[in-house]
């Protein structure tokens, strides 16, 4: 089953859609609390996803037994808002914002929650992971690694320079003002990673032409330099940023899919040894 909702954060409305877990999956192991995955999209993205990459994302991990949610940044998809007027903190505080919704669901359990982010959602996860210890997990798909760099190289120098110069610049019909730009440039992924103590797992697509591929070799090297927390990372041949073809998504779902089941099979496995 699954509905819409909206999540308020200050101001402003956070469309969202939630998927609740496959009543059978949850009786046949006798869980009575879920994990959670909230799933972050990425720059001037929405939940839906390019080609319905999160819907689908989001039904399969129901069908695993997760509660998910999925959700508009303010400004993108049904969200209101402006979101060129927001910024990296922002993101970070919204997605705090759905964590603090999901948290409040009576099934939900505290030590499974799992963010998934998508290329800028990627950062943004990180650094709530960071800031937020109620994330336990982190999935990272074709994560920004510069933010600043990353999203002036996609948007166009061109649109930096005249929102410095005019105090807002059109991109795709959203107008950004040099205050998103500045957040950008302050928010550091890979200095912030060494502070996030949960598993990490790193996917991207060898044919990715908006984020260098290179960029998950980086991420694994310092998730590694950490003194506890695993990072496990997946090299997608062929896929693209959005894992668009059917062979690369199949290949991304299944991947995140087993990772997270052997990440509840260790905890299973740990409890029944405490116990």
């Amino acid at each position: 089953m699954e509905r819409q909702i909206t999540i308020r954060h200050g101001q402003q409305e956070l469309t969202a859609s939630i998927h609740y877990p496959a009543q059978e999956k949850e009786a046949r192991e006798g869980c009575r609390r879920v994990p959670l995955a909230v799933i972050c999209h990425g720059f001037v993205g929405s939940r839906i996803g390019v080609d319905r990459l999160f819907v689908k994302t989001a039904r399969e991990l129901a069908g695993d037994g997760y509660m998910v949610i999925r959700f508009d940044y303010i400004g993108c998809g049904e969200s209101t808002g402006n979101y060129g007027a927001e910024g990296l903190e922002s993101m970070i505080a919204q997605t705090r914002a759905v964590l603090d919704y999901g948290m409040s669901i009576t099934d939900v359990d505290p030590s499974r929650v799992t963010l998934i982010g998508h290329s800028l959602g990627g950062a943004v996860a990180l650094q709530t992971g960071v800031r937020d210890r109620r994330v336990k997990n982190l999935v990272l798909w074709s994560a920004v690694g510069y933010p600043f760099s990353d999203i002036v190289k996609i948007t166009g120098r061109k649109v930096y320079d005249e929102s410095v110069k005019s105090g807002a610049a059109d991109y795709l019909g959203y107008d950004f003002t040099p205050a998103f730009f500045e957040s950008l440039a302050a928010g550091q992924p890979f200095q912030e990673a060494p502070k996030f103590s949960g598993d990490v797992l790193v996917v991207h697509g060898t044919s990715d032409e908006v984020i260098p591929v290179d960029y998950a070799f980086l991420y694994q090297k310092v998730f590694w330099t950490r003194p506890e927390g695993r990072c496990d990372k997946e090299i997608i041949f062929q896929a693209d940023h959005t894992y668009s073809a059917g062979e690369p998504r199949a290949q991304l779902l299944n991947r995140t899919r087993e990772w997270l089941k052997e990440l509840e099979q260790v905890q299973r496995d740990w409890q029944h040894w405490s116990i």
